[in-house]
């Protein structure tokens, strides 16, 4: 089934306006996170953008941020959620922002983290 585009707009600024932002404690989670395979954009307003490569295709997610769960987050709305893992958490290591999500470890990449929302990260 095929959503046109006029629906997929609105539903995602319908996602967007769910979103809450990130608590200040949690804002070097904010950014453009890279692997060869995997790119997690998480914005300040609390929205994310996951897109991963598997062996058939790709997996991908475009929702807020419910809640923490020590380091890891739950994404989604209503019932519909899944947990990031966060293994290690945003860290710099040798002048590079690095965090571990669900055994990838990512690279962040572009602007200063307090430059992102919603609107501005695309995948």
């Amino acid at each position: 089934m095929r959503i046109p585009r006029a629906a997929a707009v609105a539903l995602t600024a319908l996602l967007v306006a769910c979103s809450q932002p990130l608590p200040p404690a949690r804002s070097a989670y904010v950014g453009d996170w890279r692997a060869a395979k995997m790119r997690l954009a998480i914005s300040s307003d609390g929205f994310v953008r996951y897109v991963r490569a598997t062996g058939r295709g790709k997996t991908s997610i475009s929702a807020p941020i419910r809640r923490f769960e020590g380091d890891n987050f739950v994404v989604g709305v209503g019932v519909l959620s899944t947990t990031f893992v966060v293994s290690r958490p945003p860290h710099v290591e040798g002048g590079v922002w690095k965090m571990t999500v669900d055994g990838v470890e990512l690279v962040r990449q572009g602007p200063p983290p307090d430059t992102y929302t919603s609107g501005s990260v695309r995948t």
